[in-house]
């Protein structure tokens, strides 16, 4: 995928893509977005054994044209090797108080998305975990360890990342209550049976 209409049709994909998510999750400014990418899987090839950071340039050019609309912050997930550490801005991890790890990210133990989103980032570091609001998955690299409960599976309009299978979740606040409980003012029945709660 070394060809330039290629990478070009990645990055517009992968914008498409984090635009549907942004939208069926409310996605706001401030909020953490997680990317786990496996830039092999978009070649085809086997995950761990064929990164490319010309593939990972590509998609991080379509999470920046959407980050810049919406202000969200991007979240990169690293490779087993760095136990799936975290790339993102000081500023969402300050935001966050999130606990620093030290290690930086490369093409061989990190993986060529971390690695080049670790020297793209404004003042990038490195966090060994969060509870992102929603998150992206080229390739299989298993984010739902970083996403916050409750997540909602989004089926987005296209299905792979070159030829890495895509898959995309957003989070929303756990439904908390019985048979008695509401979930939105306009649905609030002052009818419902049972008495009144002290």
């Amino acid at each position: 995928m070394s060809d330039v209409r290629e990478l070009t049709m990645a990055a517009a994909d992968v914008e498409t893509v984090i635009r549907e998510l942004a939208d069926a999750g409310g996605i706001r400014p401030k909020q953490l977005l997680i990317i786990g990418v496996s830039t092999s899987e978009v070649l085809g090839q086997r995950i761990g054994t064929s990164g490319t950071l010309e593939i990972a340039e590509a998609i991080f050019a379509g999470v920046e044209a959407v980050r810049r609309d919406i202000g969200f912050y991007p979240v990169f997930q690293c490779c087993e090797h760095l136990n799936r550490a975290l790339v993102m801005e000081q500023e969402a991890a300050d935001r966050y108080g999130l606990e620093l790890v030290n290690a930086v990210p490369v093409p061989k133990a990190g993986g060529s998305m971390a690695a080049y989103a670790f020297k793209h980032l404004p003042h990038a570091c490195l966090t060994e975990t969060v509870q992102a609001h929603a998150g992206i998955d080229i390739g299989d690299t298993f984010i739902g360890m970083h996403l916050r409960r409750v997540a909602v599976p989004l089926r987005p309009s296209i299905r792979s990342i070159g030829a890495a299978h895509l898959t995309m979740a957003y989070t929303r606040p756990k439904l908390i209550g019985g048979a008695r409980a509401v979930y939105s003012l306009e649905a609030e029945n002052p009818e419902l049976p049972g008495g009144t709660c002290e």
